[in-house]
Order: structure tokens, then C-alpha cells, then sequence
């Protein structure tokens, strides 16, 4: 009976612990969603986060992916930069609201980004150095464009924009190809480096 009882106490213990380690980034954030920021702000001091092209509820899928001024300064994660909390532990790029997941066109070369319905298996990892690489070709990292940004249509001052694709991964280029987790907790604005996640 005794015998019993210690395996039951281990499983619930160990229970707790794989809860605590699965969950930890959802017990940060005040909602579900959370942004991938890039850590160098680049040109815009309120930084930039992987975006949908598009305006937020009305951004169109088929058109891929950017990097844009995050929306988190608004005091809220948009719907076209809101990433799954519980995805991103599974180290799936998930934009719930539109029910997509960002795939490369290529596992084999650099390549852009799309989106399409998710297929629930791992396609990319986060990076003890703050990359996010492909899983099956860690040669490629998830790359802002360096070329100046472009004006977006709207935002005070005016919202900022660049290319995101894959890109051969350079310590040369480092500033470009680090991230960062974004979250909200109480109306205030958190960041994270995307390796404190792994």
C-alpha cells in the first residue's frame, strides 16, 4: 500500500513539473497571443514584430508575411501579430485568428515565408543564440531585411516596414536574424530573448 502511494505522489509531482515547464511562457502573458520581435529596433524605437501583410482583422494570408512596427505599444497584440503561446512552446509560428501557421517555400535554399493551415508538426527552432532556424536545415535563419524601411499606412508617428524571409544564417548580419518574445502583463510591455524559451 505504501508502495502504492509513492509511485502516485511521483506522478503527480512529475505532473506538476512537466505543467510548469509546458506553461511557462502562457503564465506570463495576460491573453494567448504574444509577439515575435526582433531585438535590434533597427529605425523604429517601438521595434519590429513578424506581421501578416495586411491591416490587422482585414490582413490577407496569401500575401505572406513582413516585419512591421509592433502594434504592442497600442497597449494590445493584434490579431496579424499575435502569435499561439501554447504553438510556440511546439516551436509552431501559429497566428490564431486566422487559424495559420508560417512555413518556408523551401526547406532547401533561402526562400520567403507563407501561410497556410498548420500541419501540427515542428518546423522551426528557437536558437540558443536568439535565432529561429529551420529544424531541418539550421543553416537558415529567419532574416529582416537590411535595406532602409518602407512607410506603412498609418501609425503616429508613421508605422515601418521590411521584408522577412529565410536567410543563410551570419553572425555578420547577427542584428537581423535576433528575436525576441514580446508579451503584456498588466498594460505593461515585456520582452523576452526567443532563447530563454526553448
Amino acid at each position: 500500500m505504501i508502495e502504492v502511494d509513492k509511485k502516485f505522489l511521483l506522478f503527480l509531482v512529475l505532473t506538476h513539473l512537466f505543467n510548469l515547464t509546458a506553461f511557462k511562457v502562457w503564465s506570463k502573458s495576460d491573453d494567448d497571443y504574444v509577439e515575435i520581435i526582433l531585438l535590434d529596433n533597427l529605425d523604429d524605437a517601438r521595434g519590429f514584430c513578424i506581421d501578416i501583410r495586411g491591416h490587422k482583422y482585414k490582413a490577407k494570408i496569401e500575401r505572406g508575411l513582413q516585419v512591421h512596427t509592433c502594434y504592442s505599444y497600442q497597449s494590445k497584440i493584434a490579431v496579424d501579430q499575435g502569435l499561439s503561446v501554447k504553438k510556440l512552446e511546439q516551436k509552431e509560428l501559429f497566428f490564431p485568428y486566422f487559424n495559420v501557421c508560417v512555413y518556408p517555400a523551401s526547406l532547401k535554399k533561402p526562400s520567403s515565408l507563407n501561410l497556410k493551415r498548420c500541419e501540427n508538426k515542428q518546423i522551426f527552432i528557437l536558437g540558443k543564440d536568439n535565432t529561429i532556424r529551420l529544424k531541418n536545415n539550421k543553416n537558415l535563419c529567419l532574416t529582416v531585411a537590411k535595406e532602409n524601411s518602407r512607410k506603412g499606412g498609418g501609425g503616429s508617428p508613421i508605422h515601418l516596414i521590411r521584408n522577412v524571409s529565410m536567410q543563410v544564417c551570419n553572425r555578420q548580419i547577427f542584428k537581423f536574424q535576433s528575436w525576441g518574445i514580446r508579451y503584456l502583463k498588466k498594460n505593461k510591455i515585456f520582452t523576452d530573448k526567443i532563447s530563454s524559451y526553448k
